[in-house]
């Protein structure tokens, strides 16, 4: 069930869409997936309007999640693409976006495609199946290494990011969702995933570790724990994402085209 000021978020959000004329707004991630945690989950939306979007529709835009963002304390953690039905097809196009409290240009990846047409959440309008074409299985596992390949795996490098809790957690669960897709074709939820991790060689004291923050109640980490669950992430992600890499990129060489961001988005 969502939580009280989440629906509040939600409806106030849509109140103020509809003087865009949307034709479909959907949720994907947690909020459809039956693992939203209110204040510690991103709000992940998709809205598709039926007018091209100009100069002017993205400017006001910005200015209804200026105007969200300071009314509601909510806000923050949602974030929403904004397509159209002549759009909506591909996953190399980018899309106008607000997330993380700004604009920007961004793909609709495969894997967020691919969760609308499994169990998106229909908030106003016509189904993710009305305009959004299927995603080939192939083009699916070539999304999910290249952003292993080509997103996470430098990252890992960055040493100085590790020691945040957003990358640790983030960093590891993805990687246990891209190691199921790519074995099962499945798409799983962060607490799946999490109860994934220690068999996939995950340290078991970053798994508690976050567990703890998502579903309980966690306090900051020390400085010393901080570069400790870092070096520990690390030493984990670098093999575990070459191994994953070089187990699957060769089954996929016929998608190897397909561009699009992190899943982390």
């Amino acid at each position: 069930m969502t939580d009280e000021a989440t629906v509040r978020l939600l409806d106030r959000f849509l109140a103020d869409l509809r003087a865009f004329d949307p034709v479909a707004l959907w949720a994907h991630g947690s909020l459809a997936g039956g693992d939203y945690q209110e204040r510690r989950s991103d709000l992940d939306l998709v809205a598709v309007l039926d007018d091209p979007v100009r100069f002017g529709t993205v400017r006001e835009l910005i200015r209804l999640h200026r105007r969200l963002c300071a009314d509601e304390p909510l806000a923050g953690k949602l974030h929403c693409s904004y397509l159209t039905p002549g759009t909506a097809a591909g996953a190399e196009r980018s899309y106008i976006t607000w997330a993380h409290n700004g604009p920007m240009y961004r793909p609709v990846t495969p894997v967020t495609r691919r969760e609308l047409h499994a169990f998106g959440r229909v908030l106003h309008g016509v189904p993710p199946a009305d305009l959004l074409p299927p995603v080939p299985e192939g083009e699916l596992r070539a999304f999910v290494v290249r952003d292993q390949e080509e997103y996470w795996r430098p990252t890992v490098d960055r040493a100085r990011l590790w020691t945040r809790d957003v990358w640790v957690d983030l960093g590891t669960v993805t990687f246990a969702r891209a190691t199921v897709t790519l074995r099962d074709g499945r798409l799983i939820s962060k607490g799946e995933a999490l109860g994934l991790l220690p068999g996939l060689g995950a340290p078991a004291e970053v798994v508690d570790d976050i567990g703890r923050r998502r579903y309980g109640d966690a306090a900051p980490p020390t400085r010393a724990w901080a570069r400790r669950r870092a070096e520990l992430t690390r030493d984990f992600l670098g093999p575990a994402i070459d191994g994953l890499v070089t187990r699957y990129e060769g089954s996929t060489s016929g998608w190897r085209k397909v561009r699009g961001g992190s899943t982390r988005a």
